[in-house]
């Protein structure tokens, strides 16, 4: 710049012109390339025009300006984005958030969840190797009958039962008001929860001398009949009797009982020295049963503790130490209803009382008497047998095993989850069960929750309403598949914000209930949700996190499965056991592909890509195919999402690539343009050259049409590890005789210099591109592939002294050297143009173009640059040993 450029240089040259660059006339930089640069310079900003004076010349001269000035605007035209079609030139495409939503996506789902070891076809009975588990107790409130729970099962639950955290808070609150409503979600322990409470205070109270002091209550009856019964003496029953009531608040015209009437139960549990739990499922429904003065949520038991009490107890059993049944969830690892095995062969509570059988003092701290059951006694000393020690010891590694922990999937466990991880273990450790069936077995833990929630859930709709045997009853239907869509949208959007998971969730809602009752329209409160009951009935968690928002990220609540195993699972029950619902689930996913928001349409694509490879002729022929002929570019990139996840798959690869060839060949426009974004993945074609032949084949076919969309995903490509092999074909393609593939390249090329790295990369930050998301693609290759920076320059060069694309390559240029540091002044990209310019810059010719291209910069009356960033990029792009060798030379 000024005092450090050239001597003799102009201190404002004109724009500096090229020749039309093309094969032979202007190949790229290569190793003689000091004979092409002068042979292919541009010209020179300084030197004079030729004249001539013939008319005829004037015109032919004319006419190729004019002709050079309509390949530069179909060259302009070419590297605009072709994600934008519908948003017009200058509409957001999101490309960084997408890329970040189908990354997340496919880190909940790609990983082969649906393989599991027992069948799935009679999935309420485990057997894995001599292991026989009942799992009806997780489905809550099936097996329940009206009358007097067994003194026997009483002392299970009374010796073996985990208390969860606020126990001693719940026994309170039910001893000062005799009437607790206990709300949780199937299958936690709370049902064991209230007969643990049930057991603590009649026992203390007037019927302690009563054997059938615990009694269960017919839930088709409900709170007012109970009320009525216990306030009449109907029954036969004594003072101080409990009564546990899961009164069936789901089923279809069941009003919920209300304040009065749990008053009215309350006084006349007090008259007769009662007490009584109402165990209810939490959920629009018994919202305000909970809210109440006598409502409580049920906390469910730690998962921790009751694996290892349940280890214990298998472990011991088979060292002679034969131990009472039992536990949380009661036997079977449910709800405490007592053994389900008619011959007793497995007593699935199986279980002793740690202190020797004794009773617990209740009055104590609820958990000051626990050891945790690992490597101790049960009186506190040391373990008689030393086997017993050992094996605890290697159960305890073994739990904590990650292959294990990682095939369970689940962050915590269920009491019936446990009791089946619980056998698990102790089978592998005893030689019973392989490593195989012990890790098959853990991944089936998800696939029965997943069978619980879907099993029957609209079968209440066919039933009668009660007192009407004629008419079925067909209204509620939106309250009653909401939780269900909840969980089907979770699955699909897992780690999105909250409130798109359940937009996503009510829109589904509204496809299952039409596909249930076409001749009804759903109706659906809209005051009526409980984010917290979402969460319970769903095993959800909230997290805190970033949402895309408009290129910008911000703060936002997200929603996850507590477990990865549960994603997966959801969606192969879904697919695989309930085909009339997939009618409803792909117009649903249709809608979801239509949203302008990537953390939605994105996570859905990668989504249907897994459907697909469930039932790969299906997902095809509902969602791929039709989605790849849309006339918008957002569905048609779904479609290739979908592709792409497919092909994630050794077995299906084979097909998605036999798809993508076809369309490629002979497609629709809108076909082909779908197989080059599928391309795009570099997972659709068998090699990395056959990718590129496919993608050029789709950008030089009918002029060029598809040309944007093929050089955009051949600059996707160049973040693979192949990015070599890129480089070299777009080379190859500058020096190709038809101008159509010339074309490729350099709009590949000045696309590579537009492209920020996070609207393209796969990779995980952490990795060296990832560090550089938001660094333009060509710098952040040129400082972290040393390697690659003089082919990088070269294609660069060639772009910028080819006539077509001089323009459009000069301001890419200019963004590049405005990214060398932010507007706080903090260095950003300086790096990489430290790598690059001087590579670029290697002759006079370029020098003095960026010298010109600086000064334009600095003259820019929106946008100037300072003076003294300008001459550091100067500094950058000139090293000083080369600076005074040109100081020296102009001096003479």
């Amino acid at each position: 710049m000024a005092d450090e450029a050239v001597a003799a240089r102009p201190a404002e040259p004109a724009a500096p012109k090229a020749k039309e660059a093309r094969s032979p006339e202007a190949p790229p930089r290569g190793g003689g390339r000091g004979d092409d640069r002068a042979k292919d310079a541009p010209e020179r900003p300084d030197a004079p025009e030729p004249t001539d004076t013939s008319d005829s010349a004037d015109d032919e001269a004319g006419e190729r300006e004019k002709e050079r000035e309509r390949a530069a605007d179909r060259f302009k035209d070419r590297t605009r984005d072709p994600l934008t079609e519908e948003e017009g030139e200058e509409g957001p495409t999101d490309a960084a958030a997408a890329a970040r939503a189908r990354r997340e996506g496919q880190k909940l789902l790609s990983s082969n969840r649906d393989l599991i070891g027992f069948d799935r076809s009679d999935i309420g009975q485990v057997h894995i190797g001599d292991i026989n588990v009942r799992l009806d107790a997780l489905r809550s409130g099936l097996l329940m009958r009206d009358g007097p729970v067994p003194a026997e099962e009483l002392l299970r639950i009374r010796r073996t039962h985990i208390e969860p955290d606020g126990y001693v808070r719940l026994r309170r609150a039910l001893e000062a008001r005799r009437l607790l409503v206990l709300g949780g979600a199937p299958g936690t322990g709370r049902a064991s929860t209230a007969l643990a409470l049930l057991e603590e205070v009649t026992r203390a109270g007037e019927g302690r001398e009563n054997s059938e002091r615990v009694r269960r209550a017919d839930p088709a009856r409900g709170v007012r009949e109970l009320a009525t019964q216990v306030a009449g003496g109907t029954g036969g029953h004594p003072r101080g009797t409990g009564y546990l009531l899961e009164p069936a608040l789901d089923r279809p015209g069941t009003l919920p009982p209300d304040g009065m009437d749990l008053d009215q139960l309350a006084s006349a549990l007090a008259e007769q020295g009662s007490y009584a739990v109402v165990v209810v499922s939490v959920g629009s429904a018994a919202n305000p049963l909970l809210a109440g003065r006598y409502g409580a949520i049920c906390p469910p038991a730690p998962t921790r503790e009751l694996v290892a009490v349940r280890l214990r107890q298998r472990l011991e059993e088979e060292h002679g130490d034969p131990v009472g049944g039992g536990g949380a969830g009661g036997p079977g690892g449910g709800d405490g209803r007592g053994p389900r095995d008619g011959d007793g062969s497995r007593d699935a509570g199986g279980g002793r009382d740690r202190n020797g059988g004794a009773h617990r003092d209740r009055g104590r701290d609820e958990h000051a008497d626990r050891d945790g059951g690992e490597g101790r006694d049960r009186d506190g000393g040391p373990d008689g047998d030393g086997s017993l020690s050992l094996l605890l010891e290697r159960a305890a590694e073994l739990r904590e095993d990650p292959e294990v922990t990682e095939a369970v999937g689940l962050d915590d466990l269920r009491p019936a989850e446990a009791e089946l991880f619980a056998s698990l273990l102790a089978g592998h450790l005893r030689g019973t069960v392989s490593r195989a069936e012990l890790l098959s077995g853990c991944r089936g833990l998800a696939a029965v929750q997943a069978y619980e929630w879907f099993a029957g859930v609209d079968r209440a709709l066919a039933a009668p309403p009660p007192g009407d045997g004629r008419t079925p009853v067909r209204s509620g239907t939106a309250a009653l598949f909401h939780p269900v869509a909840f969980r089907i949208a979770l699955a699909v959007l897992g780690g999105a914000s909250h409130s798109a998971v359940s937009a996503a969730a009510h829109l589904l809602t509204w496809e299952l209930s039409v596909q249930s009752d076409p001749d009804s329209t759903p109706a659906r409160p809209l005051f009526c949700d409980d984010p917290e009951a979402d969460l319970a009935l769903s095993r959800a968690r909230p997290a805190d996190g970033v949402v895309d928002v408009a290129g910008s990220e911000v703060t936002g609540r997200l929603i996850f499965y507590r477990g990865s195993a549960l994603p997966a699972a959801v969606l192969a029950e879904l697919w695989d056991r309930h085909f009339p619902v997939r009618a409803p689930v792909v117009r649903w996913l249709r809608l979801l592909a239509d949203d302008p928001r990537p953390q939605v349409s994105m996570r859905a694509a990668v989504a249907a890509g897994e459907l697909s490879v469930r039932d790969f002729e299906h997902g095809y022929a509902e969602l791929i195919r039709p989605l790849a002929e849309a006339p918008t570019p957002r569905r048609r990139i779904f479609a290739a999402t979908a592709l792409d996840q497919a092909a994630g798959h050794a077995s299906h690869r084979r097909a998605v690539r036999k798809v993508v060839d076809n369309w490629s060949l002979h497609g629709t426009p809108a076909q082909r343009w779908t197989a080059a974004m599928a391309l795009g993945y570099g997972r659709c074609a068998d090699s990395m050259d056959d990718t590129l032949d496919t993608l050029a084949e789709i950008g030089v076919r009918d002029d060029g049409e598809q040309l944007a969309v093929a050089s955009l995903n051949v600059v996707r490509l160049l973040t693979l590890p192949e990015c070599a092999t890129v480089l070299r074909r777009l080379a190859a393609w500058t020096g190709h005789r038809r101008e159509e593939y010339q074309d490729l390249a350099l709009v590949s090329i000045v696309r590579l210099a537009l492209t920020d790295v996070d609207e393209v990369l796969d990779d995980e930050p952490g990795t060296p591109l990832g560090d550089r998301g938001d660094w333009p693609l060509l710098l952040a290759l040129a400082a972290t592939r040393p390697e690659l920076t003089g082919k990088l320059a070269d294609l660069f060069w060639t772009a910028l002294n080819t006539a077509r694309s001089r323009d459009v390559a000069l301001d890419a240029l200019e963004t590049l050297l405005r990214s060398a540091s932010r507007k706080d002044g903090r260095a950003w990209t300086r790096e990489g143009l430290a790598a690059l310019l001087p590579a670029l810059t290697a002759e006079e010719q370029d020098r003095r173009r960026l010298d010109w291209l600086l000064r334009r910069m600095m003259r820019d009356q929106d946008r100037p640059l300072a003076e003294e960033r300008a001459r550091a990029l100067w500094r950058l792009a000139v090293p000083a040993r080369q600076r005074r060798s040109e100081e020296e030379e102009s001096h003479g």
